[in-house]
């Protein structure tokens, strides 16, 4: 669903857009000939210091995991350009058309071989800064209903605004959007044009997994750690926007009823394991403590008490690394890569079965991890060179859509032949 954390506050500002049983290792697929993995015993990707000198990971490979190297060779091809900072987008089943959301509130339809097509009907969005028209999603009752599901900066009034859920039904001919309705809003809504989070993902029963963000500022990041606020969260919703079932703190008074998992940052990226079901999320920290997570119900993640991380300022943020009650990242960065979306690569085509794809902003390029049931045992950086890489799709071919914010492109990513 999807900002370049820089050393300096002014920097970030500038490049903003811009942690029970474990299930059997994922088994790759045998690689192609001549795109065998070879292992780099024990040497990370060659990276710069850490932020947060003598950090201690809570455990081997939670950060800095030997590199990797698949040697796959790239062919790169653009299928759209112009676009004004691209930021998500969703596969059409119909085999190879896209939309892709721009920052700057339009949604395009990008069919391969053909020139990108503007989608109307999208609501106005707060385009400021961070803000924007965000993720989007083809609901699984596409074929039936033709919805579709996106996330959006909302002016609420008074100079706040918030992160929004709205459901639109895509026209039959594909250029409009219809029946647009916001069926849920982040609150409070706060003054801030940062942090919005964003991510969609669907259960298999359904449900809606939504990251919205803790809105940065010394006082809404506070919020993270409150229950009665949507901020710094993952929600669990109903198609309709309401709370989903089983929730784990329906009922209560004291919290709000859609919240999943909290003590979150800006979780922008997340994808569904293809084989365990469970949520996995990726997540900015300022100068360090990139995270990626697997939340839990009912679980808190930390920020902004814990992080493995130091404020852009170059101040302590947090309160040390490791607190009681509060959850590790399964892996984390630092110096940070800037998350935007991850995936879990299903197809043939690449040797990366198995294995998450996550796009990162700051350091432009695609940033491979090989697991062995949850937790990461290598690193591989792919894809330099393209700018600063928001998204990531698998196409039904097996073959990368990607998303590149700065130059404002989709490309398709297959392995040279």
């Amino acid at each position: 669903m999807r900002l370049s954390l820089l050393v300096s506050v002014s920097f970030a500002l500038m490049a903003a857009a811009c942690g029970s049983s474990e299930p059997a290792p994922v088994q790759p697929a045998a690689p192609p000939a001549g795109q065998e993995a070879t292992p780099t015993a024990g040497a990370p990707v060659p990276q710069d210091a850490p932020n947060l000198a003598n950090a201690t990971p809570a455990f081997p490979e939670q950060t800095r995991a030997p590199e990797v190297k698949t040697n796959v060779a790239l062919n790169v091809e653009t299928l759209a350009d112009g676009i004004d900072h691209p930021w998500g987008s969703a596969l059409l089943p119909d085999g190879g058309s896209l939309l892709v959301t721009s920052k700057a509130g339009k949604l395009w339809l990008i069919t391969p071989g053909k020139p990108k097509a503007e989608v109307t009907g999208v609501p106005r969005v707060d385009a400021r800064d961070q803000g924007g028209l965000l993720d989007i999603s083809v609901a699984p009752t596409f074929m039936t209903d033709r919805a579709i599901y996106f996330t959006f900066a909302e002016d609420r009034g008074g100079g706040k605004n918030g992160a929004s859920l709205a459901k639109a039904t895509l026209s039959a001919d594909r250029k409009k959007l219809e029946n647009v309705q916001v069926i849920f809003k982040q609150e409070p809504a706060w003054a801030s044009t940062k942090h919005y989070g964003s991510n969609i993902e669907w259960d298999s029963s359904g449900n809606i997994y939504l990251t919205v963000g803790e809105r940065s500022d010394p006082q809404p990041r506070q919020l993270a750690q409150d229950l009665n606020a949507h901020l710094g969260k993952v929600l669990r919703l109903k198609a309709d926007g309401k709370p989903a079932d089983g929730n784990p703190f329906l009922g209560r008074n004291d919290a709000k009823p859609e919240i999943w998992s909290w003590g979150h940052r800006n979780v922008q990226g997340a994808a569904i394991h293809p084989d365990t079901g469970k949520l996995w999320t990726i997540e900015h920290g300022p100068r360090g403590g990139d995270e990626l997570n697997i939340p839990e119900a009912g679980k808190n993640y930390g920020w902004p008490k814990i992080c493995y991380c130091i404020d852009y300022s170059g101040q302590p943020i947090a309160e040390g690394t490791a607190r009681e009650g509060m959850e590790q990242p399964a892996y984390y960065w630092d110096p940070v890569i800037a998350p935007g979306d991850m995936i879990f690569y299903t197809g043939d085509l690449f040797p990366w079965k198995g294995d998450i794809l996550a796009s990162a902003l700051k350091t432009k390029e695609i940033v491979r991890l090989e697991l062995n049931g949850d937790k990461v045992v290598g690193e591989e950086r792919i894809l330099q060179g393209q700018g600063r890489i928001r998204d990531i799709l698998q196409a039904p071919d097996g073959a990368l859509y990607v998303l590149v914010d700065d130059a404002g492109k989709v490309l398709r990513v297959t392995p040279k032949t």
